[in-house]
């Protein structure tokens, strides 16, 4: 199981309903719709399509609003320009379409904020201005490095603090349309200071909504110098690196990205890599081995997410790029020992509750070889903070809101379930269990960790842990000679029925053993008495053949039945129904 989540952009490339289906079905784990383009008629067909897919395949997809934030962009061109290096441009504030000699920008008083030798880059740094001089309209530059620009491109001026208001009315407008339409989380562009945050906090508030998960993107020296508060105020940050490596040197880049990465992991917080991860992808089939090591870099990173831009918004292979990062992902993920990392890593721990139950779940679920730590959380945050410690087993998590649902797929190796309420704990974490069964997620005879909060119903009151096996447990007893095996039960009181029904290889059980049914314990392939002591016939004679053995396992005679296969746990000193999965070894 994938336990890096996949953000896919949504464009023309997906509009086609059997693309998008093929998107969820490769991974996708969270659908984001770009608001830096098209109009509020657009994203409510791919809104209402996500929404109508995901439930038809009953699968978590999220909702992403991205913001289009204080950002400057071209307007409008008939067709794409080549500029060519030492030719003068224009860029007007006026509304005309763009041209070889000047173009129209979104922001009108750049003409006032800017100087002679400003440098003005465009499209994520391709093609770059200098300044020569302005007027009340206009920007007259020289070009310095040509390229391709077109409409919508965006426009970065490293160094200077522009009057931009973070929230603009489109962006209100935005928000609103966003809150109307029940978007699960929502990622503000260009962020600089915790401030910021906090107005965004405010407009959604001012809009009735109260549950919007909040990311903030990472793209200039602001958000860099005050990366700490905007973490503090934030629910998860987003490396936005196409406009970050515009705002600051390309080799500050990956340093940043992992010092961005290692404090959002360190507070618990979702950490997003995003940009030109498969870029090449837009064109090909197959991406550049270099492109394939960055995703891979990503994950190693501990990153929560990693994100498709124009690869699936606008690329000619949508669901091959999907696929292909979901491959990266798993192929990384298989490579990193979690167990050793979580056992080495040095946690800023705090005091409260939740986060010390996190932490000792993870640590049981390590010590015990685990097959998944299940939890129920009421606003997701216990599987966030489970998350924080990147335990090496699945984190199967239900939940009986809807929205905390779709939000909980985007923490990493998060598996979100939607459960019923219970009255209690033990109706409770009986329910979870079953539905992960059923669902697949486990299988019986796996050893889950179980943690919870009592009084139920209760957020932020995570103070329970329990070990709990699945599946139908038939007898206990104490196990010999440790190990564990599958096979088909011979039940009988006494060496007449043992002569008359036992084949090589079964599970003898019977009230107790001696040395005239010798013959036939050497052919078993494991042995059930009723008979209690270590010291006991069976337990010596499982000792000296190396056999698995419970012994005590009270009234199993009358319990169990011959034929049935079942799976002999003399590790755990438990019988039950079914065929044991492939054990999960603790690493030490």
């Amino acid at each position: 199981m994938r336990k890096t989540k996949i953000i896919c952009t949504l464009g023309p490339a997906t509009d086609d309903k059997n693309v998008l289906r093929g998107l969820m079905l490769a991974g996708m784990d969270v659908a984001r719709v770009n608001f830096s383009h098209g109009s509020h008629e657009e994203h409510q067909v791919r809104i209402d399509t996500v929404k109508e897919l995901r439930e038809e395949l009953g699968l978590p997809v999220a909702l992403l609003l991205d913001t289009k934030g204080p950002e400057i962009r071209t307007l409008d061109f008939p067709k794409p320009v080549d500029l060519v290096d030492g030719q003068k441009y224009i860029l007007t504030t006026e509304d005309v379409p763009g041209d070889n000699t000047r173009c129209g920008i979104t922001f009108k008083n750049l003409p006032n904020e800017v100087f002679p030798g400003t440098r003005i880059l465009i499209d994520d740094g391709l093609v770059e201005l200098r300044v020569d001089e302005a007027t009340n309209t206009e920007v007259f530059c020289t070009v310095m490095n040509g390229g391709r620009i077109n409409k919508h491109k965006g426009i970065n001026i490293p160094g200077v603090n522009l009057s931009l208001p973070f929230l603009s009315e489109q962006d209100k407008s935005d928000i609103a349309f966003g809150v109307e339409q029940d978007f699960d989380m929502i990622a503000a562009s260009f962020v600089r200071c915790a401030d910021d945050i906090i107005s965004l906090r405010s407009e959604l508030e001012k809009n009735g909504n109260h549950d919007m998960q909040v990311i903030s993107k990472i793209e200039s020296t602001g958000g860099v110098e005050n990366i700490d508060d905007i973490i503090r105020v934030s629910d998860g940050i987003m490396v936005a690196r196409g406009d970050l490596g515009v705002e600051v040197p390309m080799e500050e880049v990956p340093v940043l990205q992992k010092e961005i990465i290692s404090k959002v992991f360190a507070a618990g917080k979702l950490a997003i890599t995003a940009t030109q991860m498969l870029d090449s992808m837009i064109q090909h089939p197959r991406p550049t081995r270099a492109e394939a090591t960055d995703v891979a870099n990503a994950v190693y990173d501990g990153t929560s997410a990693i994100m498709l831009s124009g690869e699936t918004a606008a690329g000619k292979y949508p669901v091959e790029a999907v696929k292909t990062m979901a491959r990266i992902a798993e192929r990384t993920e298989r490579s990193i020992d979690y167990t050793r990392r979580f056992r080495t890593s040095t946690w800023t721990e705090k005091s409260d509750v939740t986060s010390a139950i996190s932490h000792a779940t993870c640590t049981t679920a390590h010590d015990l070889g685990a097959a998944a730590i299940m939890t129920v959380t009421k606003s997701g945050r216990t599987a966030r903070t489970i998350s924080k410690y990147r335990p090496a087993c699945p984190i199967i998590s239900g939940t009986t809101s809807r929205k905390v649902w779709y939000q909980m797929n985007l923490s990493w190796g998060v598996i979100p379930i939607m459960v019923d309420e219970k009255k209690n704990t033990d109706e409770l974490f009986d329910h979870v269990v079953n539905i992960a069964r059923k669902q697949g997620l486990v299988k019986d005879g796996d050893l889950t960790v179980i943690t919870a909060g009592v009084p139920l119903g209760i957020s932020g009151t995570t103070n329970l842990v329990k070990v709990q096996l699945v599946g139908d447990v038939l007898v206990t007893g104490a196990g010999i000679s440790l190990g564990s095996i599958c096979s088909n039960l011979c039940v009988c009181k006494n060496q007449a029925e043992l002569a008359q029904n036992f084949h090589t290889g079964d599970i003898i059980v019977v009230p107790s053993t001696s040395n005239d049914i010798m013959k036939y314990m050497r052919k078993a392939s494991g042995i059930i008495t009723e008979e209690q002591g270590m010291n006991s016939h069976a337990a010596i004679v499982g000792l000296s053949l190396n056999k698995p053995v419970i012994v005590g396992a009270e009234n199993a005679t009358k319990i169990l039945r011959s034929g049935v296969t079942v799976t002999l746990d003399s590790d755990r000193g438990i019988v039950y129904n079914g065929v044991e999965k492939a054990p999960v070894t603790a690493k030490k």
